[in-house]
């Protein structure tokens, strides 16, 4: 295991399932963990959907153990999910939280394909809370959507989720402390520290983890740059 700290974010290359239980109570998870759908497929354009190829490889496909959202260890948890998770995932969070909400992602530019199912124009994510917990926001932040475009994040994975959608979340999440068991390139992170949140992320992954400290950083430095122009 690794442990790097950069300003408030403390940041673990190591195996989520083994490091997340041993802190104490931190309010929040916020999380894009593996999803379970089928990569096969694709027609005509299979070659052009590279990701799909690099999802697989990276086992992005498989889901992951609903056990890792601990209601004793979180007051709230937003955890994104394929379509065909929310069947599963929705009655855990029931058994655990006071009261959950399915949100979604809609993006301005899908992949143009669909076979013999729908467009994968929309993700969505669930937001469970705990008495206590509950969301915050301004009004226009409490939407139950937001629309983001889904284009390239050039960090050269294949699930990044855009900084606006983060944010949007960052803007609902009850709490100063936030965890994510599955960072992947730290875009949690980034938002968290946008929104003045201590983070702590982990990533199995050593280049996504090195991609991940590497943001930080850039995200720090950024914000001395303007605090110096203020």
């Amino acid at each position: 295991m690794t442990k790097v700290i950069i300003g408030d974010c403390t940041l673990y290359l190591g195996d989520a399932y083994e490091i997340a239980p041993t802190f104490g109570l931190i309010v929040a998870l916020v999380t894009d963990p593996p999803y379970v759908f089928k990569t096969s497929g694709g027609g005509k354009m299979r070659k052009e959907r590279k990701c799909l190829d690099a999802i697989i490889d990276e086992e992005l496909d498989q889901g992951f153990d609903h056990a890792i959202i601990n209601p004793l260890l979180y007051k709230s948890a937003v955890v994104f999910c394929h379509n065909d998770q929310l069947y599963k995932l929705l009655p855990y969070l029931a058994g655990s939280y006071l009261r959950a909400c399915v949100l979604q992602y809609h993006k301005t530019n899908p992949i143009p394909v669909a076979n013999k199912h729908y467009l994968p124009d929309t993700e969505f994510f669930i937001h469970a809370w705990q008495e206590g917990a509950h969301p915050l926001g301004e009004h226009k932040d409490k939407r139950r959507y937001i629309i983001a475009n889904n284009g390239k994040s050039g960090f050269d994975h294949p699930t990044v989720k855009p900084l606006e959608v983060m944010e949007k979340i960052m803007r609902n999440v009850n709490g100063e402390s936030v965890i994510d068991p599955f960072m992947g390139t730290g875009t949690t992170g980034i938002a968290a520290i946008r929104h003045g949140k201590t983070f702590i992320g982990i990533e199995k992954n050593e280049k996504y983890f090195d991609i991940a400290c590497a943001r930080i950083r850039d995200e720090y430095a950024a914000q001395e740059i303007r605090e110096a122009v203020l």
